[in-house]
C-alpha cells in the first residue's frame, strides 16, 4: 500500500501541497483503517516539505503499515489550517500531528479536534489555547542558549565598545521564538547591559520569511550606512535572507551572520563559503522518528510512553506533555559531524564553491 504522495510520483498532488490544500495518499477510502494527518505550517521554513514530512512518513510507514498519512500545508495562514482540521477530521482522521501555522490563533483546531476525540501529536512548533496529546520538540531553550553563546564569541574577538548587532527574530507568539530570545539573552543581554553592544536594528518576520528577513537587513544597512558588526538571527532560512542583503552590497562574508538553525543544505553551502557562520544541528531523523512512535502507540491503543517524556510546555491551557531532543551547534570547523550524520555529503555540501578553504579539506 502506499502510504503517501510525493513530488517523484504525482505531480498535481505536490502542487496541491504547495497551494495549501492536501496531498491525499494514493489509496485512502473507508477501508483505511487508520488516517493520519500531517499538517504542515507554510513554505517558508524550507525544512518541513524538504525533510520533515518524508522522514515522518517512512518512519510511520515502518511502524505503521497499516495507516495513511495525508499532507496539508497552510501556506502561513491559521485559518487555512483550521480549515484543514475540520476536513480531516470530517474525513475521519485518526491523528493529527500539527506544526502550527501561528500558535497563537490554533487553539480553535486545538479544541476542535478534541471535541471530535481525535489526538494531537503537537510538532515542533508548540500550539496554544487548546488540549494537546504530546509535543516533540528540540530544546528551544538550549537552542537559544548555542545561539547566544556563538554570538557573544564573536563578540568577544571585535574591538571597542559600543559594537553595533542587528537582531532579526522569528514569528512572534511561538513558544520557539520566545525561548530561542531568552536563550540568546543569557549571553547578549549582559555584553547590552554593559555598553560592550548595541542593538541598533531588530525586527521579527512574520511567517519566518527569508524575503522579509533580507528586506529587513537591507533596509538596516541603508539606516546604518553598512556599519553593522554583526546579525543575529534565529534560523537558516532568515539567515540565508540577511546573507543575500549582504551579498548585494559585496559585504557577505565581511559582516557575520549567526544564530542559524536546522542545518539546511543551503545553510550548510553558506557556512562553507563563509557567508554564515553557524547553524544549529537538529537531527530531524530523531524527531520524525520520535513523532511516528508516539502517533504508533496512539494508533495501537496504547496512548503516550510515559517513558518517553522528559518535560512539559505550558500552552496555556494544560501542561502538555513533552519530548524535548538535544541540539549541537555546528560552524565551518565541525562540518563533518552533519556529513557523518548521514543527512548530507560533502560532494552536496561544496557543491557551490569546490575551492572554498573548508571544501578544499574534502575533496
Amino acid at each position: 500500500m502506499r502510504k503517501r504522495v510525493r513530488a517523484s510520483s504525482v505531480a498535481a498532488a505536490v502542487a496541491a501541497v504547495v497551494l495549501g490544500a492536501c496531498a491525499v495518499p494514493a489509496q485512502q477510502g473507508d477501508d483505511a483503517p487508520e488516517k493520519v494527518y500531517f499538517l504542515l505550517p507554510n513554505t517558508t521554513t524550507t525544512r518541513f516539505m524538504e525533510r520533515d514530512e518524508p522522514l515522518f512518513t517512512d518512519f510511520l510507514e515502518l511502524f505503521a503499515p497499516e495507516a495513511t498519512v495525508t499532507v496539508c500545508n497552510a501556506e502561513g495562514d491559521p485559518a487555512r489550517q483550521q480549515s484543514q482540521v475540520e476536513s480531516a477530521i470530517a474525513e475521519g482522521a485518526s491523528v493529527l500531528v500539527l506544526i502550527s501555522a501561528d500558535a497563537r490563533f490554533s487553539g480553535g483546531a486545538l479544541t476542535a479536534a478534541a471535541e471530535a476525540n481525535v489526538p494531537v501529536v503537537l510538532y515542533d512548533h508548540d500550539a496554544v489555547g487548546g488540549p494537546a496529546d504530546v509535543q516533540v520538540i528540540f530544546d528551544p531553550l538550549e537552542v537559544g542558549r548555542r545561539q547566544g553563546s556563538r554570538a557573544a564569541d564573536l563578540i568577544a574577538a571585535m574591538p571597542g565598545d559600543g559594537v553595533k548587532i542587528a537582531r532579526v527574530e522569528g514569528n512572534l507568539g511561538e513558544y520557539g521564538t520566545r525561548q530561542f530570545r531568552l536563550g540568546q539573552d543569557e549571553y547578549l543581554q549582559p555584553l547590552a547591559d554593559s555598553g560592550k553592544i548595541r542593538v541598533v536594528c531588530e525586527t521579527a518576520i512574520d511567517d519566518w520569511d527569508p524575503a522579509e528577513g533580507q528586506a529587513f537587513a537591507e533596509e538596516c544597512l541603508t539606516r546604518e550606512n553598512n556599519d553593522i558588526a554583526l546579525f543575529v538571527t534565529m534560523n537558516d532560512d532568515l539567515g540565508g535572507g540577511i546573507v543575500a542583503a549582504l551579498a548585494g552590497r559585496g559585504l557577505a562574508g565581511r559582516i557575520p551572520v549567526t544564530g542559524g538553525q536546522d542545518a539546511n543544505l543551503a545553510a550548510l553551502q553558506l557556512i562553507a563559503q563563509g557567508t554564515l557562520d553557524n547553524t544549529i544541528f537538529k537531527n530531524l531523523a530523531d524527531q520524525a522518528k520520535v513523532a511516528a512512535q508516539l502517533t504508533t502507540s496512539i494508533l495501537h491503543g496504547e496512548g503516550i510512553p510515559e517513558e518517553m517524556i522528559n518535560g512539559t510546555i505550558d500552552n496555556q491551557y494544560m501542561a502538555v506533555p513533552t519530548v524535548f531532543l538535544p541540539v549541537q551547534n555546528i560552524t565551518k570547523d565541525n562540518l563533518q559531524v552533519v556529513v557523518n550524520s548521514g543527512f548530507y555529503t560533502w560532494q552536496q555540501i561544496c557543491a557551490p564553491d569546490p575551492a572554498s578553504a573548508v571544501c578544499g579539506e574534502h575533496s
